[in-house]
């Protein structure tokens, strides 16, 4: 390396660590080394090229806080201990890693909006881990999640804004359009999230050595989203010449177009290529059959080839993996030429949960990808081509139970009736728009005009990009990789990350206060900080969010009944009590925003 190019890499790791000292003064973390790699093509600089709407140092903020995410729950989110566990022992170890994932990303996310303007703030308003799935059944909760509602700001900022997020959650009168003219007369500028701080949990508990990653979306603006929600929704993804010149035949190419004629697209944009190399990305498994399996057999009828767990990628030599990661394979959608000349496309069919599908809708303009969406109950007894019917039934009709009968082909009972009900109404009191037909990212986005960065930190290895997972370079230091991807280009990042806290420590600093408090540290031991007020009602929303309600302008009430014993032990919540109590009466003034049942 020349003294030139020395010096060049002084400054950018100098930089960088300016830019990130909130975080990494958080986790103790020592900024070593950082690599760079534009993989757009453009030549583009760092410095001199950023690519993000939020500006260069709040760019490589949010590219630190992936990383510190994928770093953290690598190490410490207990990687590999539910393998070959029973399914309740299993999401327990599920529980935890998510928990450690928003943990790292929610921190990171406050230390980082300490650089924010004074008049800008961070909003999540879709969240991943709402709903359980995944093997489990609904009595084990949700698990913890960074959800709708979360506002990361400087304090007057965060106030106001938390104030209007209740009224959105408590009061029918209060609505989308009155939230946004408040915000804008108040001068606020709102960035909004879709998050899914653990992709691939299972995958993550059991020790699979492939896909586990965190995954940030931030946009210019809020989505259109009034409640904490998750759902499901079906989705179709192809490059843009395929709908393009469907279009110019007069053939329309959306989710519900019969798989026949979708190929008959695809010859339209690719008359060389042959159906066998046509490869469907779809969730498979026995639970899916109701729902897509019509979808499969469509494709395969065609000599479409329906891809396979363990198929391997011939674009990165990596097998890839079809029981979960609906968002990852989003990146591999287009067309390629083998060795021999013949053309492949690469395309992703059936359906995923809501947050996945709104990141994977938004990395459309980014691709070139086109995405469409249909909205999906939260039930797995329809095929696919009646989901949609099903959401857009009204449930306050007096006809709904007949008409829900119809189109199920059965007398339903009451308790099957009233979750289709649920699953409709839960949608549209979030805003989710039911009268529409097909779905795309701008129907989350009330200003039409919108600008994304998406965020995707690697914990382990990545068969769609290829990019590599956290790597143990010595006993103190670790490299994560993260790809940020916008509408003016593609980067991927390499951060060598060095822990100056001894290893037995490691684990205080990146775990939650309340689980450091579960596992045997005394509350009544430490430095008490005012903090740990914001820290505490931070970590509840996370942990357990399905046993708190919002009450009056910033308070919240704490529901110990329904705090699922799946989340929180018997044990623990116990321990919980006790501190919370302890906190209350030795500092009420900090904790004045929370009540006990």
């Amino acid at each position: 390396m020349s003294k030139s190019q020395l010096m060049e890499k002084r400054n950018l790791i100098a930089q960088w660590a300016f830019d990130n000292r909130p975080i990494l003064r958080r986790f103790k973390l020592w900024l070593e080394d950082i690599e760079v790699t534009r993989l757009d093509n453009s030549g583009g600089v760092e410095f001199r090229n950023e690519i993000s709407f939020t500006g260069g140092a709040m760019e490589r903020g949010f590219i630190m806080t992936a990383a510190v995410t994928a770093l953290g729950t690598r190490l410490f989110g207990r990687q590999g201990e539910g393998k070959g566990l029973g399914k309740k022992e299993l999401n327990g170890v599920k529980k935890d890693a998510d928990a450690i994932s928003a943990y790292m990303m929610s921190e990171s996310l406050w230390f980082l909006t300490r650089e924010l303007p004074e008049n800008h703030a961070v909003m999540v308003c879709l969240g991943e881990g709402l709903m359980p799935k995944g093997g489990e059944t609904p009595d084990m909760g949700s698990n913890p999640l960074l959800g709708f509602g979360r506002i990361y700001a400087r304090p007057q900022v965060a106030i106001f804004l938390d104030r209007m997020v209740q009224l959105l959650i408590n009061d029918p009168s209060f609505t989308w359009e009155d939230f946004i003219k408040t915000v804008d007369k108040a001068g606020i500028t709102i960035w909004g999230a879709a998050i899914d701080t653990l992709e691939n949990t299972s995958r993550f508990a059991k020790g699979s050595s492939t896909g586990p990653m965190t995954v940030l979306h931030l946009f210019d603006q809020p989505l259109s989203v009034t409640r904490p929600y998750e759902g499901y929704m079906g989705n179709l993804l192809l490059p843009c010449r395929v709908v393009q010149k469907a279009f110019e035949q007069s053939l329309l190419v959306n989710f519900h177009t019969p798989r026949s004629k979708v190929m008959d697209a695809i010859k339209m944009a690719w008359p060389d290529i042959q159906p066998g190399n046509v490869h469907v990305w779809t969730l498979s498994g026995e639970s899916r059959v109701p729902r897509i399996g019509d979808l499969w057999n469509q494709w395969r009828e065609v000599g479409a080839h329906v891809v396979e767990d363990g198929w391997v990628l011939p674009t990165t030599g990596v097998p890839v993996f079809t029981d979960s990661g609906t968002y990852a394979p989003t990146y591999q959608v287009g067309n390629w030429l083998d060795d021999a000349g013949d053309r492949h496309l690469f395309l992703v069919d059936g359906y995923a949960a809501s947050a996945e599908s709104m990141q994977a809708a938004s990395l459309a303009p980014i691709l070139d990808i086109d995405v469409s969406l249909s909205l999906f109950s939260s039930r797995f007894d329809l095929p696919w081509h009646l989901e949609n019917k099903v959401m857009r039934l009204d449930v306050d009709a007096p006809d709904f139970a007949g008409k829900l009968g119809e189109l199920v082909g059965k007398k339903l009972s009451s308790a099957e009736v009233e979750d289709y009900r649920v699953c409709i109404q839960e949608a549209g009191d979030a805003g989710i728009p039911l009268d529409k037909f097909t779905l795309a990212a701008e129907d989350f986005l009330p200003r039409k005009k919108w600008d994304v960065m998406a965020l995707a930190g690697f914990m382990l290895d990545d068969p769609y990009t290829g990019a590599s997972g956290v790597e143990k370079l010595d006993a103190d230091t670790y490299a994560v990789t993260v790809r940020l991807s916008t509408p003016r280009g593609i980067k991927l990042v390499k951060l060598t990350l060095r822990f100056m806290e001894d290893e037995k420590v490691r684990p205080l600093v990146c775990n939650p206060l309340l689980i450091r408090f579960f596992h045997g540290e005394d509350h009544l031991e430490r430095a008490i900080k005012i903090s740990d007020s914001g820290r505490i009602r931070n970590e509840l929303q996370t942990l357990c969010s399905e046993a708190l309600d919002h009450i009056g302008d910033h308070g919240i009430r704490l529901h110990f009944d329904r705090i699922s014993t799946d989340v929180i032990s018997l044990d623990d919540q116990k321990i919980l009590r006790t501190v919370l109590v302890w906190y209350k009466k030795h500092h009420s003034m900090w904790f004045d925003w929370l009540k006990l049942d």
